[in-house]
């Protein structure tokens, strides 16, 4: 073999290993480092802290969900499902005046439902579904996750009080907050277009007791709704 031949070789083999280093880069940009924080926003952040400030360990968890749940294609709504969800989403807000606990318990099973309506793994998996939801619609998540554990928190309520905790104003003030940041993400999961027609209905229909003073829903409550006079 001659020499220009071997040299010609060695190049060829030198340009594969170089488009395969190029390409193992983009692999990792597009799953890990930078890429990860793109894609999981704040999660990333939240899994981090989770590993003790271990980057590599929040890398490696995080990008097993990506290729575990990344190829999930979600299922559009039909109309009839949007209007269904919703109806129950206003009527989960409007229980909460009176009973908080059993307006995040029904958020949080309202949340898993509608998941699964668009396709993500069965709310009986919690876990899993939280970790698929964390891929399509990191933002907003923790939402799901902060109703889910509202909704598990026993009672914490004083003596003499009629509901437990539901008459506590800091558990009812957590559980308000819970219900808040998940309807960020129950209104990406009924889609945008629908969030903007249901915005007009919520603010015509905003649920007041006035039979009970002091038993409004909190301040800020429907992010979507009026400020309260």
């Amino acid at each position: 073999m001659s020499t220009g031949v071997i040299i010609a070789l060695i190049v060829v083999v030198a340009a594969i290993v170089a488009v395969a280093a190029v390409l193992a880069v983009r692999a990792r940009g597009s799953h890990g480092g930078r890429g990860l924080k793109h894609r999981f926003g704040p999660e990333y952040d939240r899994a981090v802290a989770r590993h003790g400030g271990d980057v590599d360990a929040a890398e490696q968890e995080l990008d097993a969900l990506v290729h575990r749940h990344g190829g999930l294609r979600e299922r559009p709504l039909e109309p009839a499902e949007r209007e269904r969800f919703t109806a129950r989403w206003t009527a989960a807000q409007e229980r909460f005046v009176d009973s908080p606990r059993e307006a995040v318990t029904e958020a949080d099973r309202l949340l898993a439902e509608v998941a699964g309506a668009r396709g993500f793994p069965d709310g009986g998996q919690y876990e899993e579904q939280l970790g698929a939801l964390s891929v399509h619609h990191a933002d907003h998540v923790h939402g799901y996750r902060r109703v889910h554990r509202a909704a598990g928190a026993r009672p914490t309520g004083g003596e003499g009080g009629t509901g437990g905790a539901e008459d506590t104003s800091g558990g009812t003030e957590d559980m308000r907050a819970a219900m808040v940041e998940a309807r960020a993400l129950f209104d990406d999961l009924v889609g945008r277009a629908h969030r903007d027609s249901g915005r007009h209905r919520a603010q015509q229909s905003a649920p007041q007791d006035r039979s009970r003073p002091g038993r409004h829903l909190p301040r800020g409550f429907h992010r979507h709704q009026a400020k309260e006079g």
